[in-house]
């Protein structure tokens, strides 16, 4: 499969990127490539990109990175949303909550929709009052730290 990447280029603390097209199996270190499409200086935000050559490659089914893609995007070659291509880290979810709350929704049966209509806000919000006393309840109380035996209490050696 063809990709259009970045390959590195220019010196140490001062990047210089060709876009190019290359097989997905190859290294970016080698140059081993296809076809150079373009050029991108990120310091002075200087770019050079054949927009024809992309789009050839582009139809003949070759795929953008992430970088690459919205680096297209932004200069108008190809229209779409950006990619996230950093994506940021999902918080981690307490496996208990949802285990408690599940049984809780099976016992309730869901009312009908005539009964619905007859409740009213105020049923629902006492409803839910009891709901939180019980997982206040549910709370397990502090652990009070052992006392250890003094050396008085020690068995002698």
């Amino acid at each position: 499969m063809l990709k259009i990447r970045f390959q590195r280029t220019g010196r140490k603390n001062d990047p210089a990127f060709r876009v190019v097209v290359t097989e997905s199996t190859n290294s970016t270190k080698t140059g081993n490539h296809v076809d150079v499409v373009g050029s991108y200086h990120p310091k002075t935000k200087h770019t050079v990109l054949n927009a024809e050559s992309i789009k050839h490659w582009l139809s003949k089914g070759a795929q953008a990175s992430g970088t690459v893609h919205n680096l297209l995007v932004s200069k108008g070659i190809i229209e779409g949303k950006k990619v996230n291509v950093l994506p940021k880290k999902t918080p981690i979810v307490k496996e208990e909550e949802p285990a408690e709350e599940a049984p809780k929704a099976e016992d309730a049966p869901a009312p009908s929709s005539e009964e619905a209509e007859a409740s009213t806000p105020s049923e629902e919000e006492a409803s839910a009052k009891p709901v939180e006393e019980e997982l206040k309840a549910e709370e397990p109380a502090q652990e009070t730290p052992t006392e250890e035996k003094s050396e008085e209490q020690k068995p002698a050696e």
